[in-house]
């Protein structure tokens, strides 16, 4: 009798070996074969997944006016570079961190922390020409085609004629934040000098937005964004490469007065909210204040806290202990709390009606398997208007009990804000104003308003030193302060 044939090892190493040989497309950039598993409608179609993953985690920042001017500048530079044929999406998302990112087919993300940042359109072209760089050379689909080498239950499917998009469907975020490479950062900072010279932007004004972010070092914000140079990091000589490129490129496009229009670019971002938005939720005094939610609750002393568009997290210094607030899925508290049983398999211990603040919950003791260990839950299902919300207090079987008062007397406390102070409170903001005469940037900072431990924090939002020269009626940024 023949032997059976071991199909699983040595047809996963034939359909890596088909692949490795068929999956090659040139590069629209370079020309070149390179190594892809994923066409272009496929690029597409992710994006678009990411688009609305990203929008539903960070929320877009409410100003049509400067969303219209800064897509506006990803419409032309797009038209302008190696894949003209796709319709470039920009979204500006309501996060103080500084990074701009890029989907793959064409969606780019600008954080209005990376718009308050920037001082001119040519260091918005700069920026918005890197991450255009980043799709038309397909770096991302270049990672994302590599990362599925190793996974053969991903690839079969490719090779068995169903479409990789569909073995790709629970590609998180995340991915979308990995490190590019510092030689896909270098073709992305060459591309970008490309693009903008074309649009007739001097290109080596982003050497100096670089030189700023290094001098500024921003880090991730409280929802968990990384900043820019977590997912771009900077390739040696960075600064002088583009300031070199930038000469060259304009040389032979024959551009003898490239713009910068930074008076242009710092009217159009005049009154941008700076820092976190306070009307999304903020903590202060050991309470946690949502005034568009118009809710309140306590935040226990040194925990952290944690605030997104969609959850707010609060966890001990240990992390043995966390608080979730979320909302919850159905027409009653009561039905929430059978909806998340069935959902996580839960063990019910507890289960009783509440009230919360005068309003009507239900209240859940549950154990819910993880990981192969037991979490144990306090859970208040909160009614409150048109909203139903998930109020959780969760830690291990073993570490619950010393947690369990802490729970119950954070959840418990639940109640509506009402306090007009807390409810009217406004973020800071960025505000545009006109120097007198010639000084120093420090002086001119002094000059209009700026308080002396904020002059060099606002001097780097500026671009510049306190010690720089500035001539007379020249724009700068302050901060205006609200609370």
């Amino acid at each position: 009798m023949m032997p059976r044939p071991r199909f699983p090892l040595a047809a996963a190493l034939l359909i890596v070996a088909v692949v490795l040989i068929a999956s090659c497309a040139a590069n629209p950039v370079t020309g070149r074969q390179d190594f892809m598993l994923i066409s272009e409608p496929e690029e597409i179609e992710m994006g678009k997944k990411v688009d609305a993953s990203v929008t539903r985690e960070y929320g877009l920042y409410n100003d049509p006016r400067l969303t219209a001017y800064v897509a506006d500048m990803g419409r032309r530079l797009g038209r302008l570079s190696h894949r003209p044929q796709l319709d470039y999406s920009v979204k500006v998302l309501d996060s103080p961190v500084v990074n701009a990112f890029a989907a793959p087919g064409g969606y780019l993300f600008f954080t209005r922390g990376i718009l308050a940042t920037l001082n001119s359109e040519a260091e918005l072209a700069g920026v918005m020409g890197h991450e255009i760089g980043h799709v038309t050379a397909r770096h991302s689909a270049q990672q994302l085609s590599k990362a599925q080498v190793a996974q053969i239950g991903l690839i079969i499917p490719q090779v068995l004629g169903v479409p990789l998009l569909s073995s790709l469907a629970q590609v998180g975020m995340g991915l979308f934040f990995m490190k590019y490479s510092r030689d896909n950062e270098r073709e992305a900072d060459s591309l970008s000098v490309e693009y903008a010279t074309k649009a007739g932007y001097d290109a080596s004004q982003m050497a100096g937005f670089f030189e700023t972010l290094q001098r500024m070092n921003p880090q991730s914000d409280k929802s968990g964004m990384p900043a820019w140079f977590s997912t771009h990091p900077s390739p040696e000589d960075r600064e002088q490469a583009i300031k070199t490129q930038a000469q060259q490129v304009q040389r032979q496009m024959g551009l003898t007065r490239p713009r910068i229009e930074r008076e242009a670019y710092l009217r159009a971002i005049d009154g941008i909210v700076y820092g976190q938005d306070p009307r999304e939720g903020y903590a202060e005094g050991g309470m946690y204040y949502h005034p568009a939610m118009r809710i309140q609750f306590p935040v226990p002393a040194d925990w952290k806290v944690n605030d997104t568009p969609t959850a707010v997290q609060m966890a001990n210094r240990e992390k043995s202990a966390v608080i979730l607030f979320t909302g919850a899925q159905g027409k009653s508290p009561e039905e929430a709390a059978r909806t998340f049983v069935s959902k996580t398999r839960a063990r019910v211990i507890q289960s009783q009606p509440a009230r919360v603040g005068g309003f009507a919950a239900y209240r859940l003791v549950a154990d819910v398997q993880s990981g192969g260990s037991t979490i144990r839950t306090l859970t208040y299902f909160i009614r409150k208007g048109d909203g139903l919300y998930s109020f959780t207090g969760f830690s291990t079987q073993k570490n619950f009990p010393q947690h369990e008062n802490l729970f119950e007397n954070t959840l418990s406390r639940f109640a509506e804000l009402t306090d007009a102070r807390r409810i009217n409170v406004q973020p800071d903001r960025v505000r545009v104003r006109r120097t007198a005469r010639a000084d120093t940037l420090g002086n001119a900072l002094r000059s209009l308003g700026v308080p002396e431990n904020k002059i060099k924090e606002t001097a780097l939002l500026n671009g510049g030193a306190p010690e720089e020269p500035v001539p007379p009626h020249t724009l700068l940024k302050v901060i205006e302060r609200v609370r």
